[in-house]
């Protein structure tokens, strides 16, 4: 046997190291890295100003030379656990730089979409999901519908449909600013609700989600943000790696025509200073039967439809202190259908699906391009670090061809069309004053965003509204006390909005109801302000509290579309600023995990979409308040058993001008919701998990005199959804895995039909259907 001096020197020397305690003069730094439990932790990696170090050995330990530069940036990663990020003083070290790893579960854990840099999720004073590359790779076995994923395990957020759209899938009963990787999705000029479904989760991350309004970014934020974070590039120095996946799917009780398929595949690598990640994934599904087996109405439906999903991520180590990177996403998703929907009657009978053609085009996102070029600098000057990016986002969505639409006359097919350009750029630099440590987050941000609605026969539907934002903002972060962090900060929103001459389209034969409108500009201006308290020195209770406000341009197309002025400055354009209160805590203590807050969100102006007697929505503008609690629990009863749940109830109301408080529609509060899921690993290769969705009861509003509901206001009933999966390694290569949505076959409405009110959208919910997947990875 050959002797290594490496591998039983290094150990050696760290022990020495540690016993003389001389860490200042020495050459080398030591550093140890331990688990939750104090243990240490072999094969960490350790990254030292962006440059990989090596593996900590059988004690945790590792050794690398002492940098020029008093202040050290160290990164730790560990399969299974989020990764550690530390800035060190090098003066002060006087032990080892001790790096704890936790598990998931705990507080600690590194979030980058609240404050636009990487900071410890108990030093933010607000709400916060985070949904896991582990808890996305589970939920995926039972949907590869990104909506689903989210919809059945983010508290706040609406429940999905068995739609290609994410209507009335609402934050905290607001619209949500949907991001991957900080690109903007959502297109709040025109809501197309199809911002949700905008990525495959086979490249997903993490997803970060920050509920209530956030003044840290701009137009589209009221009710919070969901923040895709693509896939990182391979730390280590393996020159190829990847990950491949086969999937089939069925409804096992009613099988024709439901059989779908999937594949994706994934390699990455890394080669000196060059790193890669590249995927592609094809996902078909099959025909969609309801509980008694009958085709669900097709009305923006996802039976026979196809999506595909293409993804680049290349980086670049320019030194050890700064890098590039450039990502690629492209999201198809179309349904070519086969069936035709045949109406039935709101509240009697259900819309179905039945054999034939649709005369429009194939609904859904044609196209969603997003490309961003980003260059990263620790050091920049001082211990300031600089993340600067610019991006291209081009967005397409196909709505369902009508004959007879509610908006326009005769029959038509809508799409909405999006371009943004953006820049951003976030300069960090830390500071002490006295005994208190802090950091200020500061920089730029500009969007121009061009939107419109058009018809494919070529009449215009929404004018082209070109909008360019500017908005400089500053986020303060300050250790007031040892264990009381402050965070406020301030942005200011500049933004222009230029709307050629249009016409509205006629709601009757030839002209009729059609209005010359005068084009123009429309300036917003606004300061919008964010400031919280969290206390985190107990970890048994770690409260917060906070306010924040959000500066919203939505539904601007719907005004305008809607226009009974010929003049553009008479239409009430004004923009929805929304003030955002909340209280919570989050605790650890034995084997549970308890988070809660109560939140309050008002705007002296909001945008209700509100239906008349003729089935015609028009945006209503009102006083808006809405308030809620939402509550989250884990338990690790054992290494092999763990469970928890969360429960969320929201309910808004708006002022009108005679002083009455209507309740809000269905389309912007959805009933309470609940979640639970119970876990079981048998062995260290299966994985078990049973999980529960359940929506109550929401009744606000009378019928008409009629007898009738009108649109987004009907009363939705209590439905419970029990699903399943599973996991087994066979190997460190192979693995499969097993899902069940609708485990029982529940023949149910879905929220979204319920509320709607409409015969056409009178769907319901998909029976069971089943998954069987199958990966290799190398």
């Amino acid at each position: 046997m050959l002797f290594d001096r490496k591998t039983y020197l290094n150990p050696l020397l760290t022990t020495l190291l540690l016993a003389s305690g001389s860490y200042v003069a020495a050459q080398d730094i030591a550093i140890q890295v331990k688990d939750s439990d104090r243990k240490s932790l072999a094969n960490a990696n350790i990254w030292v100003n962006g440059k990989l170090q090596g593996l900590t050995d059988g004690q945790g330990h590792l050794l690398f030379p002492r940098p020029q530069t008093k202040t050290v940036h160290i990164r730790v990663s560990h399969t299974g656990y989020p990764e550690r990020m530390h800035r060190v003083n090098l003066d002060t070290v006087s032990a080892p730089i001790l790096v704890a790893m936790h598990d998931q579960q705990k507080l600690d854990e590194v979030v980058v979409t609240a404050g636009r840099k990487p900071e410890s999720l108990a030093n933010i004073p607000s709400s916060i999901s985070i949904l896991t590359a582990k808890e996305i790779e589970a939920q995926s076995q039972i949907s590869t519908n990104i909506a689903s994923v989210l919809g059945n395990t983010i508290p706040g957020l609406g429940v999905a449909t068995p739609k290609g759209t994410n209507s009335g899938q609402t934050l905290r009963g607001r619209a949500v600013l949907v991001l991957i990787d900080g690109i903007p999705q959502s297109t709040p000029l025109m809501n197309g609700a199809r911002d949700i479904r905008s990525i495959d989760p086979s490249v997903i991350e993490r997803v970060e989600v920050i509920k209530g309004a956030t003044s840290i970014y701009g137009n589209g934020s009221a009710g919070g943000i969901i923040n895709y974070i693509t896939r990182k590039n391979s730390p280590d120095d393996k020159a190829i790696g990847g990950l491949t996946t086969l999937r089939g799917t069925v409804n096992p009780y009613h099988n024709k025509e439901t059989e779908g398929y999937r594949f994706s595949q994934t390699l990455y690598g890394r080669q000196e200073k060059f790193s890669y990640t590249a995927s592609g994934a094809v996902d078909y599904t099959g025909l969609q039967r309801d509980g008694d087996g009958v085709p669900l109405g097709q009305t923006d439906g996802l039976s026979n439809s196809r999506s595909y999903n293409a993804f680049l991520k290349l980086g670049y180590d320019i030194d050890p202190s700064s890098s590039l990177s450039l990502v690629y996403n492209f999201f198809n998703s179309l349904q070519d259908a086969r069936y035709i929907s045949q109406n039935g009657k709101y509240g009697q009978n259900a819309t179905i699906g039945v054999r034939g053609i649709d005369p429009g085009e194939n609904t859904g996102t044609s196209y969603n391009h997003n490309a961003m070029l980003t260059y990263a600098k620790q050091q920049l000057f001082g211990q300031t670090s600089l993340n600067a990016s610019v991006y291209y986002n081009t967005f397409r969505s196909m709505n369902r061809y009508v004959e007879r639409a509610n908006s326009w006359y005769g029959p038509g097919q809508s799409q909405i069309n999006s371009d943004k350009k953006g820049f951003r750029v976030d300069l960090n630099t830390p500071f002490r004053v006295g005994q208190m440590l802090g950091g200020v987050t500061y920089g730029l941000d500009l969007l121009n965003d061009v939107t419109y609605q058009d018809l494919t026969d070529g009449r215009v539907f929404v004018p082209k509204m070109d909008m360019f934002n500017y908005a400089p903002f500053a986020q303060l972060t300050l250790n007031v006390l040892e264990n009381l962090v402050f965070k406020g900060g301030v942005r200011y929103e500049d933004a222009t909005v230029k709307i050629n001459d249009f016409e509205t389209l006629p709601t009757g034969p030839g002209t009729e109801g059609s209005i010359a409108v005068e084009g123009g500009t429309i300036p917003y201006r606004g300061t919008t302000f964010n400031a919280g308290l969290r206390f985190n020195k107990y970890a048994f209770f770690n409260p917060f509290v906070s306010f924040s406000q959000g500066f919203t341009i939505n539904e601007l197309g719907r005004i305008v579309r809607n226009a009974t002025d010929s003049d553009l400055a008479n239409i009430q354009t004004d923009p929805i600023v929304t003030n955002n209160y909340e209280a919570g805590f989050s605790s650890q203590f034995s084997i549970f995990n308890l988070s809660a807050a109560y939140f309050i969100s008002t705007s002296k102006l909001g945008v209700n979409l509100t239906a008349d007697d003729r089935g015609y929505f028009f945006p209503e503008r009102a006083p808006e308040r809405i308030h809620g609690v939402e509550v989250a629990v884990d338990a690790r009863i054992s290494a092999k058993w763990s469970l928890g749940g969360t429960y969320a109830y929201v309910e808004g109301k708006l002022k009108e001008e005679d002083g009455t408080r209507t309740y809000l529609s269905g389309a912007r509060i959805g009933p309470p919701k609940a979640t639970g899921y119970i876990n079981y690993l048998p062995t260290a290769a299966l994985d078990l998990q049973l999980s529960w969705v359940h929506t109550g009861n929401r009744d606000r509003f009378l019928p008409n005199a009629n007898g009738l509901y009108l649109g987004n206001q009907g009363p939705v009933t209590t439905v419970d959804m029990l699903n399943f999966n599973a996991g087994y390694k066979i190997n460190r290569h192979w693995s499969v895995g097993l899902g069940v949505a609708n485990l029982l076959n529940e023949d149910y409405y879905s929220v979204y039909s319920q509320f709607a009110a409409t015969d056409a959208n009178y769907v319901k919910g998909e029976g069971a259907n089943m998954s069987l997947n199958l990966n290799y990875r190398f």
